[in-house]
């Protein structure tokens, strides 16, 4: 549905039920007006022939008379489209003038009557119509005798109720206009709000394919600006992973044509038989090796970006170290270092291949760097709020030239050794951890004795998420 058939469904609905409510209320207040006002017309007509009457007898010998012609009651007729109808009776009921075959009234005066005499007002029905009755109790008194007269007027409803229906008729043209102005105000303002809407959609689709540069839209309403800043977030979301899908892309590209370019050298040289076989087989398994490294590396720095979009689960960084650790011990081994490790417990949110990837090329660094039989110390420790991985090496530390540049993809501290991605891998996984990477050299009498790579991750509560193995 749209806004404007919405606002015009929830407002007009309301509205015409409370006109159909208020209708129905007019009319029968309408009816009970023009009842008292008519009410009035009956009385006056019911005294007009009671002045009329005359009596013979007392009481109940009392014998009435009367000579009323209908002329009497065509003053108090409105118009023609009601008729009057009268009859005169004694307290039994016997006829003395009138309609024979209009009902006697058999009702009680009110204890209360709303007029200085002894009158009751009815419906009832006569020769098929419904009628509005008059009952006026009229003492009549002469010199020859006394008695009590039912003097009843009657009188069809048509004027009465065609008077309420054309009241009610003029009220309803009239609430009716209303709505119409209301229904045309409610789709003049949805024009004129929709229409920063309708601007925009049109700049959107009119954009050449792949702009997602942020949407300007100052003049935009209040109500709106929310919106535009949350696609202005998720355009600068999909930049950044059109940007780095690029940026894969084409570093892969790079990267891996240098050692494919080599190994093709490889077999060519080792087809023509310039070097024996088995250093061929080994320098065809070396660069292999070295292109198989290159493209899991890269493949991990792609899964950053992929695991940065999804909520990790609380691990327990000190688990993670140790189990890296024990999967780099032939390593460790192979160059006979001095190893040690000191964990706390340092729970942190993280998906495990985040923390496991972290620990591995920070440690995987430190003991290709390290001289043989060097000592090397991994430790965890936390404060309450933040915890630290420190991975300390005894190589050479870093060149000051190279510091500003050793966290950007293929821009290794060492050009003989490695891609320069596991760095890169390191930098992006802690980003999106919201920790820091700081790489400080230790020196000592002024020489570099060894580098200190420190990555501190804030610590996750633990509250619903039961405890952590160690």
């Amino acid at each position: 549905m749209s806004l404007r058939r919405y606002l015009l469904v929830g407002i007009l609905v309301p509205v015409l039920a409370l006109i159909v409510l208020n209708g129905v209320s007019l009319y029968r207040t309408a009816l009970g007006a023009l009842n008292t006002a008519y009410d009035r017309t009956l009385l006056a007509s019911a005294k007009e022939i009671g002045e009329q009457l005359d009596v013979e007898g007392f009481d109940a010998g009392a014998r009435l008379r009367a000579t009323v012609p209908y002329s009497a009651l065509e003053t108090f007729e409105a118009d023609n489209r009601s008729r009057m109808f009268y009859r005169v009776s004694s307290l039994h009921g016997e006829l003395v003038s009138g309609f024979g075959d209009l009902p006697f009234w058999r009702g009680e005066i009110p204890a209360r009557p709303p007029y200085a005499a002894l009158v009751d007002f009815y419906d009832d029905r006569f020769r098929g119509d419904d009628v509005r009755v008059a009952v006026l109790l009229q003492p009549v008194a002469g010199a020859r005798g006394r008695g009590m007269a039912v003097v009843q007027v009657a009188e069809t409803l048509e004027l009465r109720r065609g008077v309420a229906r054309q009241i009610l008729l003029d009220t309803l043209w009239r609430q009716c206009l209303l709505v119409l102005v209301i229904a045309l105000v409610v789709v003049a303002v949805v024009q004129r709000a929709t229409r920063p809407v309708r601007q925009l959609s049109a700049r959107l689709q009119a954009r050449r394919e792949g702009d997602l540069t942020p949407i300007e839209a100052p003049q935009a309403p209040r109500e709106l600006q929310p919106l535009v800043e949350a696609t202005n977030a998720v355009m600068l979301r999909l930049a950044q992973l059109l940007d780095n899908q690029k940026r894969f892309v084409r570093d892969a590209a790079h990267q891996l044509r240098t050692p494919l370019a080599v190994l093709k050298t490889q077999v060519q040289s080792a087809l023509r038989g310039d070097v024996p076989p088995q250093e061929a087989l080994a320098e065809l398994n070396a660069t292999v090796d070295r292109a198989t490294a290159l493209a899991n590396q890269m493949l991990s720095l792609a899964k950053v970006e992929q695991l940065r979009q999804q909520e990790g689960v609380v691990a327990d960084l000190a688990q993670v170290a140790r189990e890296v650790v024990l999967e780099l011990s032939p390593l460790v081994a192979e160059r006979d270092l001095d190893f040690g490790i000191a964990t706390t417990p340092a729970p942190v949110r993280a998906h495990d291949w985040m923390l496991r990837e972290l620990t591995r090329n920070l440690l995987h660094n430190a003991v290709r760097h390290s001289p043989v039989g060097a000592p090397l110390a991994v430790r965890v420790v936390s404060d309450g709020r933040w915890c630290a991985l420190t991975v300390s090496d005894a190589g050479p530390g870093i060149d000051p030239s190279l510091r500003q540049r050793l966290f950007q993809p293929f821009a290794p501290g060492d050009a003989r050794a490695g891609s320069g991605l596991g760095l890169a891998i390191c930098h992006d996984i802690v980003q999106a951890l919201g920790g820091t990477l700081v790489l400080d050299n230790r020196e000592a009498n002024g020489s570099v004795i060894g580098l200190d790579a420190t990555v501190r991750l804030p610590l996750a509560t633990m509250e619903g998420h039961g405890q952590i193995a160690h």
